[in-house]
């Protein structure tokens, strides 16, 4: 009779970021400024900026998305800045609904990776690393919301 395997009791690591992490959005735009990049929207989520701007939803794919791939991406403006992100008053136009990509920001994978990738995103975002504490729970919630 084969025995059974042991189950291994090597203890389960912590995030670096176990204590929490400050971010206080500003509302400055610079997550949605610089290079090009994509942000990718489900259908839920095209609908809900189509009728934030009083648009059908076939109205606003065909002005504001790109297929990219299998999914769909929001264009830019040609210098990489999002096509919501206003001009002049460097505010979100859909900011109530805007897609979940950008509600997670700035608790995604990629800045939460290692301290340096953090460090780098407290360089560009004025909000991240001050303001409200979000514990490692809330954290966590939003970086499993979309991966990014």
């Amino acid at each position: 009779m084969p025995t059974p395997k042991s189950r291994s009791t090597a203890p389960v690591r912590s995030p670096w970021y176990a204590d929490g992490l400050r971010f206080e959005c500003t509302q400055c735009g610079a997550c949605c400024s610089g290079e090009p990049g994509y942000v990718f929207i489900d259908e839920s989520e095209t609908a809900a900026m189509a009728k934030e701007l009083e648009l059908s939803v076939a109205e606003f794919e065909r002005k504001f998305t790109r297929p990219v791939g299998n999914q769909t991406s929001l264009i830019e403006y040609p210098d990489g800045d999002c096509i919501f992100l206003d001009p002049k008053s460097r505010h979100c136009l859909v900011y109530q609904a805007r897609p979940i990509q950008c509600r997670t920001w700035p608790f995604w994978d990629s800045t939460l990776e290692t301290p340096a990738d953090w460090q780098d995103t407290c360089d560009v975002c004025p909000g991240a690393g001050s303001g409200q504490l979000y514990t490692l729970d809330q954290i966590e919630i939003r970086r499993r919301e979309k991966s990014v």
